[in-house]
């Protein structure tokens, strides 16, 4: 890469979305994990692994009971989407061996997290899209963690997936130099024209969520890094991955122009028998925002944990 487009990618990008959040937010590494205060004993864990170019609200209002710990991780060099919290460092943070801004990097922060912060045995972890990656490298990574974990793999980035066509069109002609110029044009632009194309029917929450997208990274080199970073990893791994799957779910779109859902079906299907495959009617590749109903009922949880 030239030093001058480096110097380009390395510009900042101002954060554009946050929520109120009422809870704990630790700094790990060059990312983060936030703790959303629950009311009384936590039933069920559940930790969060937002997308590409997503931040951690793309679950807050998908796990609302009270008796519901949540956990969302904020991936390396993204904002953390919070208001008013003072972030913390944890006695338990270890240093990070792979680089940031990798789907390695983030599964071992989503591990440290995993390892050091549930309160019940009723563990879930719910990964969109890139999330999804993230989560199957952690459990490569550390498969003793999961024993008892139920995963749940919305619309995700998989071993030995593609890239929807309409994205890889897009991709090809952009330099590593144009993204801080093309980020710019995005942000000046209305939604609305690329909104239905790639996103589908837009609803409140996904307006709120989308909006801004081009806002998430801290800056435009992470953009870079993560998108080669996914297509290598789609490329490099393999099936074996699934190996240590005890017990999940796969939430696939009916539709999806971000990945190509073919090859996103076609690596499901090579996941152990205990892992379901669910079809959605979801129009795009945001499933749970189109509907919430697709989120397999938490009770789900603590019975494959005993079964």
């Amino acid at each position: 890469m030239k030093a001058s487009h480096a110097r380009k990618l390395l510009q900042p990008i101002a954060p554009a979305y946050s929520e109120m959040f009422s809870g704990r937010v630790f700094r790990v590494g060059k990312g983060a994990v936030s703790v959303r205060n629950h009311s009384g004993k936590a039933v069920h864990t559940v930790i969060g692994v937002h997308g590409f170019l997503e931040n951690h609200c793309y679950f807050t209002q998908s796990y609302q009971s009270a008796t519901t710990e949540l956990i969302l991780i904020t991936c390396s060099n993204y904002h953390i989407p919070v208001n008013g919290v003072e972030v913390e460092t944890p006695a338990w943070e270890v240093p990070i061996k792979y680089p940031e801004a990798t789907i390695e990097y983030d599964a071992c922060l989503l591990n440290q997290a995993l390892a050091n912060l549930p309160s019940s045995t009723q563990i879930r972890v719910h990964g969109h899209s890139r999330g999804g990656a993230v989560i199957l490298d952690a459990i490569r990574q550390r498969p003793e963690l999961y024993r008892d974990v139920e995963v749940v793999l919305e619309a995700p980035v998989l071993p030995q997936g593609r890239l929807h066509p309409m994205v890889m069109a897009l991709l090809e002609p952009v330099s590593n130099g144009m993204w801080p110029w093309l980020v710019r044009l995005i942000n000046s632009t209305p939604s609305s024209p690329y909104a239905q194309a790639f996103f589908g029917r837009m609803n409140t929450r996904k307006k709120q969520l989308l909006n801004k997208l081009f806002c998430a990274t801290r800056d435009h080199l992470t953009i870079v890094r993560n998108i080669e970073n996914i297509m290598a990893w789609m490329e490099h791994n393999d099936y074996s991955l699934y190996k240590n799957i005890r017990h999940g779910t796969f939430l696939i779109p009916r539709q999806d122009r971000i990945l190509d859902r073919n090859a996103m079906l076609k690596s499901a299907r090579h996941s152990p028998n205990s892992v379901r495959i669910i079809e959605t009617d979801s129009p795009s590749h945001f499933v749970t925002l189109d509907n919430e109903a697709w989120i397999p009922p938490l009770e789900q949880t603590a019975m494959a944990a005993h079964g």
